[in-house]
């Protein structure tokens, strides 16, 4: 057969610079052909002896038979393969074997309608590209079915293996809502995130370990649990927030864990705090709620920022509000105790840090105003979690709620998901919690 293209010589029987463009190792590009729906690549491979699979006897060949892959694309157009297998015979009389047709895990899985390159793009774009399903198959120039129920296994495969659970020795968790519908039909509307937060050269972000349904202690700890000792003997570190049934599980299950009270959940708990105080006495001075002209209201998102980061207008501001009425004490107090939260986490040392955590721990339950007061008996009753984080360099559950940020993503971009299988295995994908390598020759 000639060679269609330009710097192929006609005399020669193959074209390595167009194999080599190709890029399918072992196989001769026949020809190109353009469709009005695709790129259509013959070719075949260059093996020429094989061995009978099942007695190893050199077979002989018996024909070719066409076989039709979609590839990944090529310059933006869908790519077929048209391989053309070779046929064997087997002339041993006494092997079961007859005849069998050639086979390439390189190129396709046996009845694969997709080729490996296809499937290896397709997870490409999915992890890193925020690709949808549908837009992968519109590229493929196929069907959505038959781009999921390719991808699909991989990432099962990739999911079910053990050795991603291996290295951990900080974990995180929280929750997040992955459907807003009756849950008599749906299932749990929660999910909770369990994130490896470990940093190391092999470790370089945090990822996402598993999702489970539901939203309790009980599940965090049936998930603790199934691990193995192995697994929770490993872990040095969970962070979590101020929830007491993830405290429990963690104590439960992870006795020679330390467990780290995150900072931003406690920096919200004196944040709201605070916001039920300026409420309060915004109702108990003018009978009403927060309006436009109220000098509680006007200052409202100044009182939950940081009075390091404000202005000069604006520190002014804060002051007109508090000396407007003698009730407005009360808030100017909460405001300062609250500020002193925030600044624990901003010591110039872990040391004074914990000295300024431990007073605030020891003062703000005697407060006069009971939301500060409910306040330190909380932080009084997370005192060890609290007081870790200065003992393990910070540790905080951050990175978690980041995780949570690329799930929120994905899920916006896939406009909802209705199968929770699905919705795991995507998820672990986005968030580094497969490496599907091992599966797909990634």
């Amino acid at each position: 057969m000639s060679h269609p293209t330009c710097c192929c010589c006609a005399s020669l029987d193959r074209c390595d610079r167009c194999d080599l463009l190709v890029g399918l190792e072992g196989f001769h590009l026949m020809s190109v052909a353009r469709t009005p729906g695709a790129l259509v690549l013959d070719v075949e491979s260059c093996n020429q002896l094989v061995g009978c699979p099942g007695c190893g006897v050199i077979a002989q060949g018996h024909g070719r038979m066409v076989v039709e892959v979609i590839d990944a694309p090529w310059a933006g157009i869908p790519t077929r393969i048209r391989w053309h297998k070779r046929r064997w015979i087997c002339r041993e009389t006494t092997c079961q074997t007859v005849t069998f047709l050639e086979h390439d895990e390189r190129v396709c899985a046996p009845r694969a309608r997709l080729g490996a390159r296809a499937i290896r793009w397709a997870i490409r774009q999915l992890r890193f590209e925020g690709a949808t399903i549908a837009g992968l198959a519109r590229q493929l120039a196929t069907t959505w079915n038959t781009v999921w129920s390719h991808i699909k296994p991989c990432l099962q495969a990739a999911s079910d293996d053990p050795a991603r659970f291996a290295g951990v020795r900080v974990l995180g968790v929280d929750e997040h809502v992955w459907h807003h519908q009756d849950r008599r039909r749906r299932g749990p509307r929660e999910f909770t995130g369990i994130v490896d937060l470990t940093r190391g050269e092999d470790h370089p972000t945090a990822r996402l370990l598993d999702l489970v349904p539901g939203r309790s202690g009980t599940v965090y700890k049936n998930w603790l649990e199934e691990r193995g000792e192995q697994f929770r003997s490993g872990i040095q570190i969970a962070t979590l927030d101020p929830f007491q049934g993830y405290k429990n599980a963690i104590d439960d299950q992870l006795q020679d864990a330390t467990s780290v009270l995150d900072a931003f959940h406690i920096v919200k708990l004196a944040g709201d705090a605070l916001d039920e105080v300026r409420r309060r006495v915004q109702q108990d001075t003018t009978g009403h709620r927060g309006r436009k002209g109220d000098p509680l209201y006007q200052i409202r998102l100044l009182l939950r920022a940081s009075r390091d980061r404000l202005t000069k207008r604006q520190k002014e501001r804060l002051r007109e509000a508090f000396v407007a009425d003698e009730a407005h004490i009360s808030v100017e107090v909460a405001y300062l105790l609250t500020q002193q939260v925030r600044e624990v986490f901003h010591q110039d040392t872990p040391a004074q840090g914990q000295r300024l955590a431990v007073r605030l721990i020891e003062s703000l339950p005697a407060c006069p105003i009971p939301e500060i007061a409910r306040l330190g008996r909380t932080l009084r009753k997370w005192k060890d979690a609290f007081l870790a984080y200065f003992d393990t360099g910070g540790a905080s559950n951050g990175p978690t709620e980041a995780i949570n940020g690329i799930i929120e993503l994905g899920r916006r971009t896939a406009r909802g998901y209705r199968n929770p299988t699905n919705y795991q295995l995507r998820m672990l994908l986005i968030a580094g919690g497969l490496d599907a390598s091992t599966h797909t020759q990634l």
